[in-house]
């Protein structure tokens, strides 16, 4: 049996009009001779009445002082996908198509029980297999799995985070041994840069597993990292096409199969804030310490960090800004315990508020506290260059800044891997920066 897994986003399920078109290509592969397993997202984006973002709010409106439960909010959210996958299989029925919707649980994928951002533990398709073996075609509900805890009854639904339907499809192709995956969205594929930005980007017709991670973990939200992770693992041809078009899409491919090098792209993150602490009011043999408390803190509450710089006298990260109340509430007053001997209090900027102030003042019963201070860089933004071990020939960093500083493009903070080149910039000089590094390193006639 040759299986085909496809999974449709939002706006591929958003409209009758365009479940309409999404059924067609399911048609058209079973016509192919595959065994269609289809993966679908909750309808429409944000504002539209199904939506994820709608169903949270549902929540947060009653009263958003008061914080939903994870547990809650995830049996929530969940709904979403189930009301997707029921309409599209039903929209298959119409079109002489018998088919069946599954929830993850039904689909056989178990996770850990992190609510709001699970892990696939494990995946036992025998609700798929049987629903092919009887000729159905199955639609499985994207974003989410199963629990079992043992202190309640039954498996509790868990969600995968935001861009889990695209992981759910990469998992299911592993666990099926499909002989592909197809992401459909809105678009004809991978592109050189954001098309709302450069609008005559071209589509890239292969790309590699690394490539579409990294564009993916660095802001481009065509793909969902964890999703081109699982098929880079288990060899699955993965393929990024349009719904709304016949456009070949990008092929994403192993890097052996691929050699050579070059630019893949310019990706941008969103809207980030930047925050840097002087180390210079802490001893040299606290340094280390002090620096893995604070990382330690920011892990163990779940905030995304980028451009991480650590040197002797500083330690500094981006975070994004919806995240930074939460690391202001975190750190502004927090008090850090070093040996037998030593307090921090790390305060906001160099004059100390309220909070670590009181911090200090009570403190000072049980030694001599210290503070250190951070200082913030708002309205900044995180631009990079993505390239297949382009980045490792001589004079790229260079280049890159030397084009930034020719535009007149302040350069705040820089990062790099073995597949990009980040500097961080003003938000406001975001546009230019990609038209500037697009152009300039001959992205317009990529392919």
């Amino acid at each position: 049996m040759k299986i085909r897994v496809m999974k449709f986003g939002g706006t591929s399920v958003q409209t009758k009009e365009a479940r309409h078109t999404a059924a067609l290509k399911v048609i058209s592969a079973k016509e192919q001779g595959f065994a269609p397993v289809v993966v679908v997202s909750a309808i429409g984006r944000k504002g539209e009445p199904y939506a994820t973002d709608t169903l949270i709010g549902l929540l947060k409106e009653i009263d958003p002082a008061v914080d939903p439960d994870p547990r809650e909010l995830d049996l929530l959210m969940g709904c979403g996908e189930i009301l997707s996958s029921v309409v599209f299989a039903h929209t298959l029925k119409t079109l002489g198509q018998p088919a069946i919707s599954l929830r993850g649980g039904q689909a056989g994928i178990r996770t850990d029980g992190r609510y709001g951002n699970a892990r696939i533990l494990g995946i036992h398709p025998v609700g798929i297999l049987e629903a092919l073996k009887r000729g159905l075609i199955p639609v499985v509900c994207g974003f989410q799995g199963v629990w079992v805890d043992g202190g309640l009854p039954g498996a509790e639904l868990t969600t995968l985070g935001r861009g889990g339907s695209d992981t759910t499809a990469s998992g299911l192709g592993a666990a099926l041994h499909a002989d592909r995956v197809d992401i459909f969205t809105d678009v004809d594929g991978v592109k050189t840069a954001d098309p709302t930005l450069v609008g005559s980007a071209p589509t890239l017709r292969k790309v590699t597993y690394d490539e579409v991670a990294e564009i993916a973990h660095l802001g481009a939200k065509v793909v969902h990292p964890r999703a081109a992770e699982i098929a880079m693992r288990f060899r699955i041809p993965l393929w990024v096409k349009n719904t709304f078009s016949e456009d070949e899409g990008t092929e994403i491919v192993q890097r052996e199969g691929f050699p050579g090098r070059r630019v893949t792209g310019v990706t941008h993150s969103g809207k980030l804030v930047y925050i840097q602490a002087s180390l210079s009011t802490v001893r040299q043999e606290d340094r280390v310490d002090l620096a893995a408390r604070v990382y330690e803190t920011l892990a163990k509450h779940s905030i995304n960090l980028y451009m991480i710089n650590l040197s002797p006298d500083s330690i500094g990260f981006a975070v994004q800004r919806s995240q930074y109340p939460d690391v202001l509430d975190l750190f502004d007053g927090l008090v850090v315990p070093i040996g037998k001997n030593a307090i921090y209090v790390l305060q906001a900027g160099l004059k100390p508020t309220q909070g670590a102030a009181s911090q200090m003042e009570l403190l000072k019963a049980l030694g001599d506290p210290v503070a250190v201070p951070f200082d913030v860089t708002e309205g900044c933004t995180m631009v990079s260059l993505v390239g297949h071990d382009y980045m490792q020939q001589p004079g790229v960093f260079y280049d890159v800044l030397l084009k930034l500083h020719e535009a007149q493009i302040p350069v705040l903070q820089t990062s790099d891997s073995d597949f990009s080149l980040s500097c961080l910039i003003p938000e406001s000089e975001l546009n230019k920066a990609v038209r500037l590094l697009h152009d300039g390193f001959g992205l317009a006639t990529a392919v």
